[in-house]
């Protein structure tokens, strides 16, 4: 490939902010829609948060468990990066959700509690919020294909279960998405206009704080009650000017015609990019982003052409994820003309990937980013970022005490 079919000019990319920022205005009106800004009905406290709680963090199949202890402000995390533990097993052919609950609660068993505790959930897939701080789970993504599960909650019955095997107990369990969880961890993070939660890593995905005024599909009991999360789900956005080598890599998955920003800008996906581009190459078995990156960051041990071509997809990608934060902030914009800060919660290790023979990922995004807010006539928005340390941990903790 001479030619770079990736590159995206500034008219492409306002193309694309612009799309999304329609798209979300329509998820904010109806149900299932292409982005399904799904509200999560949980307002976090932002000041006197107090307690102690048990979090679950499940990832792609990577699963933590840890006890946060939230006072005065500070959080204390034990251990300081939770519990791990590999559940890879549950891309497993005939895994139940009792085999998932079981592989969850061994874990819990291991932890010495004295008193019982509310959970705090990061459940890190497409999932509808409940009144009660519960999740329905709406579709299984990242090749987890537990079927019984679809369309019920997730968390009553865990905590039905573990209060079963367990001694002392669990009061209440709260589920919140990974995205809604890195967005509730920034708000300790100094006062903003607005707030974004981003997951560039595995998938991608957006969340933010909508005043319920201008979501017409809320739940009634909530109208009126001003600002409250939603999680976009904003991996299944269609963006203009993708190419023929998204067709093709999106025409080899199981899940063919959605998640298709998600396929172009994830790292789950950028190696399976390359392949398509040398289909005709051997490539090894799991070619994900970290590889795609080891061929940025040692350029002499690959061929010429695999390293041309990773730097474009890689380039992309971060554009693509500026695109998108612009037509965010579009909306957020629109809502509240008075926004002039907003910050912006990045979770993923590819969103902090470093490209040692060119611009880090991160850096690539916030270049763009401002860029095209200029483009857009909303230059004046201030951008802060920075990472925090095990956000979903806070994040869900903050969820199950508020």
């Amino acid at each position: 490939m001479e030619k770079n079919h990736f590159e995206l000019d500034i008219e492409k990319l306002k193309d694309i902010a612009l799309s999304l920022q329609s798209k979300v205005e329509t998820g904010l009106k109806e149900e299932n829609t292409e982005i399904l800004c799904i509200p999560t009905y949980i307002v976090p406290k932002t000041t006197g948060i107090n307690g102690k709680a048990l979090v679950l963090d499940l990832g792609g199949t990577n699963y933590r468990v840890a006890t946060v202890y939230l006072a005065d402000g500070k959080t204390t995390i034990h251990p300081e990066n939770g519990w791990k533990k590999d559940l890879s097993i549950m891309r497993s052919p005939g895994f139940t959700r009792d085999d998932l609950h079981r592989e969850q609660a061994d874990p819990i068993l291991e932890i010495k509690r004295d008193e019982e505790m509310p959970i705090g959930y990061c459940f890190s897939y497409s999932a509808e919020s409940q009144t009660n701080g519960d999740v329905k789970l709406l579709y299984w993504t990242k090749g987890v294909h537990i079927d019984e599960m679809k369309g019920q909650p997730v968390g009553r019955p865990l905590l039905e279960y573990l209060n079963m095997v367990t001694i002392p107990g669990f009061t209440d369990i709260k589920v919140i998405n990974d995205t809604v969880a890195s967005l509730f961890a920034g708000l300790a993070d100094g006062e903003y206009d607005a707030y974004i939660g981003l997951i560039v890593g595995t998938g991608t995905n957006m969340a933010t704080f909508i005043d319920t005024n201008r979501i017409p599909k809320i739940d009634p009991s909530f109208r009126g009650k001003g600002l409250i999360p939603i999680n976009l789900e904003s991996g299944n956005f269609h963006p203009p000017h993708l190419t023929d080598i998204d067709e093709r890599v999106d025409a080899q998955t199981d899940s063919k015609g959605t998640q298709r920003f998600e396929k172009a800008v994830s790292g789950m996906y950028l190696g399976d990019i390359l392949r398509a581009v040398f289909p005709s190459d051997e490539f090894e078995e799991n070619f994900d982003a970290r590889k795609l990156t080891s061929i940025l960051n040692y350029p002499d041990i690959y061929k010429e052409k695999y390293v041309k071509v990773a730097n474009w997809i890689y380039e992309r990608s971060a554009r693509l994820t500026a695109a998108s934060l612009a037509g965010l902030i579009l909306v957020l914009s629109s809502h509240n003309p008075s926004v002039k800060t907003v910050k912006l919660v990045a979770e993923g290790s590819l969103f902090w990937s470093k490209h040692k023979n060119g611009s880090d990922y991160k850096d690539l995004v916030l270049e763009e980013l401002h860029r095209l807010l200029g483009e857009l006539q909303l230059a004046h928005i201030e951008i802060a970022i920075r990472p925090i340390e095990n956000a979903n941990l806070t994040g869900s903790a903050i969820a199950a005490l508020s």
